[in-house]
């Protein structure tokens, strides 16, 4: 077969019609013509609007991730918002919480400051007001400090009481400070008067440091729960008639000629604050007699003085009357 000339046409796939510039100069004119038309006829417009109508699910579902976007934004800072709020809700509730604490523990001790204040009228010995600081550090005892020492006129072996009743004695005095031992430290002793029977004992620290207890009482004797112990005023120290504790349980065993009492002070001792220090009776009755035997030389003066007042009056009146006489008497 013989070989002619290579067929240099392009194949009928990328035969090219018109030119590429007047293609470009057709389609100006053709959209120069459309734009004319619609802006003068609005030959365009129901194209446009069907066109739109189809297309709309199509920008709908384009859109879809966009609003989700923006939907998730939205929800994410108004949860921030909330939770915000909530925090800041939470932190005011807190300060109104502690204010409203605050409040309640002032005013509870405005209350025991008045009872104190109530109190001090009652008592017939001098008395000194005084705030607890801090508990010994001793884990074996149980004793308080207090903010008040021998420069205020603290003296080893003062009463200390509260609006309920007693809490304890005054051990260690220093400058500024003393250390009280509360009732229920093992160490610890007082007189008592059982206010319903009268029969007087001594009550006792327990060794657990948590009450008090009766030692030594026989186990027929008449004591019962319920019964206030009060102090008797026999030991020179704590005045009469100050609550101690309550007797909580009483146990009577046939091994023993003892009678096991347990007794609860009345103050409250792992809570007190403000305490009053009294005087002890001996100093009161000691400083009550030089008053008395004070009064008693200032009225013997001023009886003294009286008397002499009277006597010189007695004598004037005896010479004023002589004088008259021997004036009388001459011619």
């Amino acid at each position: 077969m013989p070989l002619g000339p290579p067929d240099r046409n392009p194949p009928p796939f990328f035969r090219q019609g018109a030119s590429a510039q007047a293609r470009l100069v057709l389609c100006a004119a053709l959209a120069l013509f459309l734009m004319v038309a619609d802006a003068r006829f609005h030959v365009v417009e129901p194209a446009r609007a069907a066109l739109a109508l189809v297309l709309h699910p199509f920008q709908r579902l384009l859109l879809s991730p966009v609003d989700a976007w923006e939907s998730f934004g939205d929800y994410r800072r108004g949860t921030e918002r909330a939770m915000a709020a909530e925090a800041l809700a939470r932190q005011q509730l807190v300060e109104q919480a502690e204010r409203l604490a605050r409040a309640a523990q002032l005013q509870a001790e405005n209350q025991r400051l008045r009872s104190l204040l109530e109190l001090r009228p009652a008592l017939e010995v001098a008395s000194l007001s005084a705030e607890v600081l801090y508990e010994a550090a001793d884990p074996y005892s149980r004793r308080v400090v207090i903010d008040r020492g021998s420069r205020h006129g603290v003296q080893a072996g003062s009463p200390v009481i509260n609006d309920a009743g007693v809490l304890g004695q005054v051990t260690r005095v220093y400058t500024l400070s003393a250390e009280v031992t509360l009732l229920s430290d093992k160490d610890a002793a007082i007189p008592v008067l059982n206010t319903r029977t009268q029969a007087r004992n001594a009550a006792f620290g327990s060794s657990d440091g948590n009450g008090m207890e009766l030692r030594f009482l026989a186990a027929n004797a008449d004591i019962k729960p319920g019964d206030l112990m009060s102090t008797s005023g026999l030991d020179g120290v704590y005045p009469s008639g100050l609550p101690v504790a309550k007797v909580t349980s009483v146990e009577r065993r046939g091994d023993t000629s003892f009678a096991s009492v347990r007794l609860q002070p009345v103050a409250q001792l792992d809570s007190v604050r403000h305490v009053l220090v009294l005087q002890p009776q001996e100093q009161h009755a000691k400083a009550k007699a030089e008053a008395a035997a004070v009064l008693a030389a200032e009225a013997a003066s001023a009886a003294s003085l009286k008397a002499q007042r009277k006597a010189a009056a007695a004598e004037a009146k005896a010479e004023a009357k002589a004088d008259a006489k021997n004036s009388g008497g001459q011619p």
